[in-house]
């Protein structure tokens, strides 16, 4: 298993972590163990979908652009009310294009990218076997038509998703140079 970070110089600790990627790809997962362990809120972006759009992606039938507007508009309203209140969180959302990213990040230097990659047979075998949710097995291949993995200067942080969830989260908090319950060690109290 890997984990690339991309540093970012003068970089602190973000008040809010994006972990993105295809849908099956471990974002609840693994953004609800990061946020557990850093003793931060959770957030899943489904949640803050239009009903249109989950009503969309039930029916098997992708969003366009046009859909994830609004939706996106939401989350990062969710992003700056948290950020304002001096809360910290992991939200996951799929974030798929980097316009969607500028929309979520945008000049928000305390926000930080964390992205989850994997291969689509390993993704879809994984969809294969959940249970109530909205996201079918059939748009899977969309997602990963409409990807566009982040870039050098997005400094993401980019952890496969091979290994088993609770080491796939340590590593990304290594990789942070955080530590379970906060902030890095040369800003805890």
């Amino acid at each position: 298993m890997s984990i690339e970070s991309r540093p970012t110089i003068g970089v602190s600790a973000p008040a809010v972590m994006i972990v993105m990627g295809v849908s099956g790809s471990g974002k609840s997962t693994i953004g609800a163990l990061l946020a557990r362990r850093l003793h931060w809120e959770f957030e899943d972006a489904d949640w803050l979908h239009p009903p249109s759009n989950v009503d969309k992606m039930h029916n098997g039938i992708p969003l366009t652009d046009e859909d994830r507007q609004p939706w996106l508009e939401a989350v990062a309203v969710w992003i700056d009310q948290t950020r304002r209140s001096g809360r910290h969180a992991v939200v996951a959302c799929s974030a798929l294009k980097r316009r969607y990213r500028n929309i979520l990040i945008g000049g928000r230097a305390d926000v930080r990218l964390v992205y989850l990659k994997g291969e689509e047979t390993l993704i879809a075998r994984r969809i294969a076997t959940r249970h109530e949710h909205f996201m079918p097995l059939n748009l899977l291949h969309s997602q990963f038509e409409a990807l566009e993995e982040p870039g050098p200067d997005e400094a993401a942080i980019i952890a496969s998703i091979e290994p088993e969830p609770r080491e796939i989260a340590t590593r990304i908090l290594s990789a942070l140079n955080m530590v379970e319950g906060g902030l890095p060690p040369e800003r805890e109290l």
